[in-house]
C-alpha cells in the first residue's frame, strides 16, 4: 500500500475548494491540505459576487431618493464619495477572506500560500518553495479569470472586471465591453453611481441564452435609465488620448471616448501552468472535462467549479465540493444534477430566471403555453417610477409543467429562489394556480396568471 502526505490535496481556496476541504477534514476525517497563490475566497468572495453586489447596492440609492419624494420625503441635496463605499466593501472582502481561511484551520487543514503544480498523478509542488506532497487525490478548483482580447490592439489599456472595485476615483465616463451578466451588472453600477456609460455587445440584445422577452426587457430598461448600448459591434482598437482618456474604434465606425475601458466578455478556466498536460489531464476549449462524479480522465484527479466545462456559479461549485467528498471519501457516489440551476443577474433592474427559456423548450419539442405579464409594481406606481415587473412561465402543453420561469424587477434574484423549488420538484401549472396569493405584492403574480398569452395546439 502506498503512502501518501495526504488523503487530499486541493488546489485552489474559492468557495469550492474551501467546501471540499473542510468536509474532507471534519466530515470524512481525512488528512487535507489546500494552497492558495492570492487571497483565500476565491472570484465570489474576492473579487466577484460579494464585493459586486455591495457595489449593487451602493449604486441603488441615487433612483431611491428620487423615488423618495412621492412618498413625501424631502431630499434636498445627496453626494457620493466614491472612496468610502470602496473602502467599506474591501474591508467586508478582508472580513470574509478572513473567515474562511480561520475556517479552513479550525477544521484541521493545512494551508499553503503558495501556487501549486501537478507533477504526477499523485504529487503536487509548491512554487513558493519547491517543497513537493504526495495526495490520494488532488482536487483542481482553481476557477477563471477574466478574459481580455490579447489580439485587439490597445487592449492594455483597459482594464479587467476584477479591476473596477480599486479603481483610485470614479470615472466620469466608461465604456464596458461586453453584453452578459458581468457587463449589465457594472453597467448598472457605473450609470447608478453617475458615470456617463456605454455598453458595447457583440449581439443584437444582452443576454445572450436567456429568454428572448428578458433580453428584450432589460436592454430596454437599461437604455430608459440612461445607459447607452451600441449592440451588433465589436471594439477593434483602443488608444490614449492626452490626460488618460481613452479613444476606442468600433467596428460599426463610430468611435467613442472615455475614461476607462472596461473589458466584461467573459472568463477563462485558470488551467494554463498547473502541469494539466504534462500528467494528462484532458481539457475542451482550456476547461478541465470531467464526469458526471467530477472525476477526470486521470482516477487520481478531480475538478470542480468554474474551472470545469459545467456551470459557473458559486452554489454549484459548493454542491460539486459536497458530492466529490461524498463520492471519494465517504464511499457515497454522487453527482450533483446540474439541470433547473436558477441564476441571477444583479443588473438594474435586476434578473431571475430558472428552468428552460421559450426558444429552448422548442428546440427539445415541447408545445407550450407561455403566461407572461408586465405590470408596475405598487410603490413604482406611487413614485412615478417607470420600471415595470416582466414575469414569463413556461408551460409544457401537455403535461402542464411548469419548464420555466422568468423575472426581471427589482426582487427578481430573491422571488426565482423559491421558483426554483417548484420548478426542481417539476410542479404542475395547476398547482402553482392552487396556491393562495400573498396580497398586495408583486410575487403574487406568479400564481395568478391564469390565461396563457401563448399557446400552442396540442396534438
Amino acid at each position: 500500500m502506498p503512502s501518501f502526505d495526504y488523503d487530499l490535496f486541493v488546489i485552489g481556496a474559492g468557495s469550492g475548494g474551501v467546501r471540499a476541504a473542510r468536509l474532507a477534514s471534519t466530515l470524512a476525517k481525512k488528512r487535507v491540505a489546500i494552497a492558495e497563490e492570492q487571497e483565500i475566497g476565491g472570484t465570489c468572495v474576492i473579487r466577484g459576487c460579494v464585493p459586486k453586489k455591495l457595489l449593487v447596492y451602493g449604486s441603488e440609492f441615487a433612483l431611491a431618493f428620487k423615488d423618495a419624494e412621492r412618498f413625501g420625503w424631502s431630499v434636498t441635496s445627496t453626494c457620493f464619495d466614491w472612496v468610502t463605499l470602496r473602502n467599506e466593501v474591501q474591508k467586508e472582502v478582508a472580513r470574509l477572506s478572513g473567515i474562511y481561511q480561520q475556517n479552513l484551520l479550525k477544521a484541521g487543514v493545512d494551508v499553503f500560500e503558495s501556487r501549486a503544480t501537478l507533477v504526477d498523478r499523485n504529487t503536487v509542488r509548491l512554487l513558493s518553495t519547491g517543497s513537493t506532497y504526495s495526495a490520494k487525490h488532488i482536487l483542481i478548483a482553481t476557477g477563471s479569470r477574466t478574459l481580455v482580447p490579447s489580439m485587439t490592439p490597445g487592449y492594455e489599456l483597459g482594464i479587467a472586471s476584477s479591476d473596477a472595485f480599486q479603481l483610485a476615483k470614479l470615472p466620469e465616463s466608461i465604456v464596458i465591453v461586453g453584453g452578459g451578466y458581468i457587463a449589465c451588472e457594472f453597467a448598472s453600477i457605473f450609470n447608478g453611481l453617475g458615470v456617463h456609460t456605454t455598453l458595447v455587445c457583440r449581439s443584437d440584445r444582452v443576454l445572450r441564452g436567456f429568454d428572448r422577452d428578458v433580453r428584450e426587457q432589460l436592454q430596454s430598461d437599461l437604455q430608459r435609465l440612461g445607459i447607452s448600448v451600441v449592440s451588433e459591434a465589436v471594439v477593434e482598437s483602443v488608444r490614449p488620448l492626452v490626460g488618460g482618456r481613452r479613444k476606442i474604434a468600433v467596428s460599426n465606425g463610430t468611435s467613442l471616448e472615455a475614461d476607462h475601458l472596461l473589458w466584461a466578455i467573459g472568463r477563462r478556466p485558470n488551467t494554463e501552468g498547473l502541469g494539466l498536460d504534462h500528467v494528462g489531464v484532458t481539457l475542451r476549449d482550456k476547461a478541465v472535462v470531467v464526469d458526471d462524479f467530477s472525476r477526470t480522465n486521470i482516477s487520481s484527479i478531480s475538478a470542480i467549479g468554474d474551472v470545469t466545462d459545467r456551470l459557473n456559479l458559486t452554489p454549484v461549485a459548493i454542491r460539486e465540493a459536497t458530492a466529490f467528498v461524498a463520492t471519494e471519501l465517504l464511499n457515497k457516489p454522487s453527482a450533483f444534477d446540474h439541470s433547473e440551476v436558477a441564476s441571477a443577474v444583479f443588473s438594474q433592474p435586476a434578473v431571475g430566471a430558472v428552468g428552460l427559456t421559450e426558444e429552448e423548450a422548442r428546440a427539445k419539442g415541447h408545445r407550450l403555453k407561455i403566461f407572461s405579464t408586465k405590470f408596475l409594481p405598487m410603490k413604482h406606481v406611487v413614485a412615478g417610477n417607470e420600471q415595470r415587473v416582466l414575469m414569463k412561465l413556461i408551460v409544457d402543453a401537455g403535461d402542464d409543467r411548469v419548464l420555466g420561469v422568468h423575472i426581471v424587477g427589482a426582487e427578481a434574484p430573491e422571488l426565482i429562489q423559491l421558483a426554483a423549488i417548484a420548478v426542481k420538484a417539476r410542479l404542475q401549472k395547476s398547482q402553482w394556480d392552487l396556491t393562495c396569493a400573498v396580497h398586495p405584492t408583486a410575487a403574487e403574480e406568479l400564481v395568478l396568471l391564469s390565461e396563457p398569452t401563448l399557446s400552442d395546439a396540442v396534438a
